[in-house]
Order: C-alpha cells, then structure tokens, then sequence
C-alpha cells in the first residue's frame, strides 16, 4: 500500500471508532449536553484531528501536514460562523432540547456527504481547468471584503429564507415539532413537521457555507486527501461545538473579520499564482493561525469589558 493508501484506510478507522464512541456512548439519544460535556467532546474532537495531523507528518511528510493543519484551522474557523446560524435556526422554530442533539447528528451527516460530492466535483474541474482556482481566488477575495465590512447587528429573519419559503410551497408543513417525529399523519394525511424542516435547513445552510470554505481549501492545498479529511474533521467537531458555544453567541463578535482578513490573504494568495509567485505553505499556516486568535482573544476582550460595563451601570443605578 501506499502512504497515501494508508492514510486514508487509517483516517476511516479513526473517524469510525471515534463516531461510535462519540455518538454512540457519549450521546444518548435522550440524554441532554451540558457545557462541561460539550468541552470533553469537543476537546476530543480537536485533539483527534492534531493527532491525525502528526500521523501525516510521518507518514506522508512536512508539507502534506501543514497543508492538512491549515485547512483543518481554515475550515474550524469558518465552522464557528456556521454554528451562530444554526443556533437561529434551532431558534427560530422552537426546537425543544432533548431533539436538537439528534437533529444536529442528521444534519452533519448530510453535511459531510454533501461536502464529499462538493469536493469531488471541485477535483475533476481543477484537474482539467486549472483557470478556476484564479475564478476561486477572486470569489475568495469578494467574500472576505463583503464579510468584513457587514454589520453584526442586522437580524437574520428565518421566515423569509429561501429553503423555508420553498418548502412552504411544495410540501404540507406543520408548525409543531410532532413530538421528534419528521413525518406525521393528521385526517389521512402526510405533514411534514418543524424537525424535518430543521435539518434540510442545516445541510441546505452548509452547502452555502461550503461554497466559500471548500475554495478556500483547495487554495491551500489541492491534495485530495488534505482537502477530503481536514474538511470531515471540522464538520465532525460541529456537533459539540454547537453546545459549546451557543450560550456564548456575543462573546465572538469579531471573529466574522478575521476569518474576512484571512479569506481575502487566501484569495489573493490564489491570484498571485497567474504571475508564478507562490506563498510558501507555513506562511499560510501563520497567517490563519494569527487572525484567528487574535480576533477570537479581541472579541473575548470587548465581550467581558462590556459585561463588566454593564454590571458597573446597574451597581451605579441600585446605589
């Protein structure tokens, strides 16, 4: 077998043991996810992908592993942006608790099985126009500057989606989540119910997500395998990330630009290569490692000076 072959034999063990462990022991069906919960998995998840990081290193050498390394980033990065909409969307038609572990479960999987065609796709025309990549280069670009200069306090209404508004139109819908139920029956007939509804929402909204972060993989790397495992790690991490992170929605206010300066680095990373000047790898690495904290450690920043503003006011306001 080749490395290569290995690699990919050793990343579907991992994944699966790590799935059954993971979803099968960890999260029962009924039992809720509490925040200290939510960090051992996601701590395990995070940690899985780093040692599969370190198995490449020695088994396919240093560029492939900083290649996986940094789309992995790249991808966990922009999976945090994915989540804050799916915490609207799980708002927004009242999902009750004990159902949004399976309904997030659902939805990845259909995530991940989108993202394998996505990439396939993307492969082949890669392969025989190389063009596209400068095509994504430039989408890249024009998203990160749209991305950075958006206000973060517009409200998203879900009413007016466009996946939601579509379903309206061809399928009976019920306002109710039928009791976990996908599919009911009321006087003879088939509805379809809030749940259903819920997890086309979230693979539908993935593929929007994906349509940036699978470029912007593919302009760090065009390795299949880099491109096909740093992608499956991040979404797999979505899921603890989700109970992670959903108390804490304000807390990141700013990341949205840094994962904006890094879009835009990527993108004119890609454009560069049309006058053969090629941005070594490791500055890729660094790049994304650096925005990402620094507007992850920012946003954290303003967040608890802002509570501690808050808290002064009302003390002020009692007195």
């Amino acid at each position: 077998m080749t490395p290569e072959q290995i690699t990919y034999l050793v990343f579907g063990i991992v994944v699966l043991v790590a799935l059954v462990f993971d979803l099968g022991l960890m999260s029962k069906k009924s039992a809720e996810i509490t925040m200290k919960k939510a960090l051992v998995q996601t701590i395990f998840w995070v940690s899985l992908a780093l040692a599969f990081f370190v198995f490449i290193w020695f088994e396919d050498g240093r560029t492939p592993a900083i290649e996986y390394l940094s789309a992995y980033l790249m991808e966990w990065s922009l999976s945090i942006d994915n989540i804050f909409v799916f915490i609207l969307i799980f708002s927004f038609f009242g999902v009750k608790q004990q159902y949004v572990p399976r309904a997030l479960l659902i939805g990845i999987i259909l995530a991940i099985l989108f993202r394998i065609i996505f990439i396939s796709v993307g492969i082949v025309l890669i392969e025989r126009f190389h063009w596209l990549l400068y095509v994504f280069g430039a989408l890249l670009l024009y998203t990160g500057i749209k991305m950075f200069t958006a206000k973060h306090d517009e409200e998203t209404d879900m009413s007016q989606n466009v996946v939601y508004k579509f379903l309206q139109r061809i399928l009976p819908l019920v306002s109710h989540d039928g009791e976990g139920k996908y599919v009911i029956r009321q006087d003879g007939k088939r509805y379809y119910t809030s749940m259903f509804v819920v997890i086309i929402m979230l693979a539908t909204t993935d593929i929007i997500f994906a349509l940036d972060s699978i470029p912007a993989v593919f302009a760090i790397s065009q390795n299949r395998m880099v491109v096909y495992t740093s992608n499956i790690f991040a979404v797999l991490g979505l899921r603890s990330l989700f109970f992670l992170l959903k108390g804490a929605v304000n807390k990141f206010a700013y990341l949205q630009q840094g994962i904006a300066i890094v879009l835009v680095f990527i993108g004119l990373k890609m454009l560069a290569e049309i006058f053969h000047f090629k941005v070594p790898v490791y500055v890729s690495l660094l790049v994304i490692v650096a925005c990402i904290s620094a507007s992850i450690v920012y946003s954290v920043s303003v967040a608890n000076a802002a509570e501690k503003k808050e808290l002064a006011k009302r003390d002020t306001d009692l007195h």
